[in-house]
């Protein structure tokens, strides 16, 4: 009988615990989620090939005017290549978008539509000539797209600025795929023999690893590492800063002790730390390059969000 008891009880508190935590989740705000909650405010297709219709995910800021020449980031989303959310920045794109920026999620090929990590670059390099090359229609200053990305997105934006080959034949090639700057979040910098993907791309990984490409003709770099994270250690992390300052280049790691790969995802933390530091870092970055001015706003836009007082 006090067996029978025990298992009764052991489960009616299970099933308490469950249902507080449902109840949780449920009352989170939405900032939290996937997405944050946000809707581009636009959405342009940049290019289709084969079966795939590749889009623009734009936020504008709420007193854009059309004629208005606003700078503009582009983000790609991580996922090893293989997969991904287009919604992984739009939190990051909502804030900026707030702060007078026009912030663009992109989409592009990955396995799941068979695409090579090649092919994932190239769809990078295409979005960053077509934000360029419809400049004046999308309302963005053309000397004035930084592009972003975490994980395998900041290994794109990182290619972006970095890798000569793997232009889309279709793309006007006058007009410049380098962005003027880069702000990276997690990214794969190093695909050779002791980085990440190696096995996927060893037949040509010299034409696509960020880290054996640098020229000393890269923009501005901030980016965001976690010392524990298993794709880009903190000696590989390290050793791109030393090549980009020894040609030249500015470039601002910040590295945060005891986080993994992907801390700043606050849909998956569920909490605002990291999120809202790498904000004002961010924020802090693009102010000292002319995107942006004034103070960082992201305290007060983030308890908009969350709503709280």
């Amino acid at each position: 009988m006090m067996r029978i008891f025990q298992t009764t009880l052991f489960i009616v508190l299970g099933a308490i615990q469950l249902l507080a935590v449902q109840k949780s989740q449920d009352t989170l705000a939405l900032i939290y989620t996937r997405g944050g909650g946000f809707k581009a405010d636009k959405i342009v297709k940049y290019k289709t090939i084969g079966e795939n219709d590749l889009s623009l995910y734009c936020f504008y800021p709420d007193d854009f005017n059309p004629g208005d020449s606003r700078p503009a980031i582009v983000f790609f989303f991580g996922g090893g290549w293989k997969g991904g959310s287009v919604q992984q920045f739009f939190p990051q794109s909502k804030y900026l978008a707030s702060r007078g920026m026009i912030a663009i999620c992109a989409q592009y090929r990955t396995a799941k539509q068979g695409a090579e990590p090649y092919e994932c670059v190239e769809d990078g390099k295409s979005a960053i000539r077509y934000v360029r090359g419809h400049a004046r229609e999308l309302g963005i200053n053309p000397q004035l797209i930084a592009a972003g990305g975490g994980s395998a997105g900041g290994h794109l934006a990182a290619c972006t600025a970095t890798i000569s080959d793997y232009d889309c034949p279709e793309d006007d090639r006058s007009i410049s795929a380098i962005p003027n700057a880069l702000v990276l979040f997690s990214p794969v910098y190093d695909n050779g023999p002791q980085g990440y993907g190696y096995e996927r791309v060893k037949d040509y990984y010299l034409s696509i690893s960020p880290i054996d490409n640098l020229n000393g003709k890269q923009p501005p770099t901030l980016v965001f590492m976690g010392d524990r994270d298993k794709h880009t250690p903190v000696e590989t992390t390290q050793r791109y800063q030393q090549s980009m300052l020894a040609n030249g280049n500015h470039c601002q790691t910040i590295i945060y002790p005891g986080q993994k790969h992907g801390f700043f995802n606050i849909h998956k933390s569920k909490q605002p730390k990291y999120f809202i530091e790498t904000a004002v870092k961010m924020d802090g970055f693009l102010k000292t390059l002319g995107f942006i001015s004034g103070p960082a706003t992201i305290h007060e836009w983030f308890k908009d969000q969350e709503g709280t007082e």
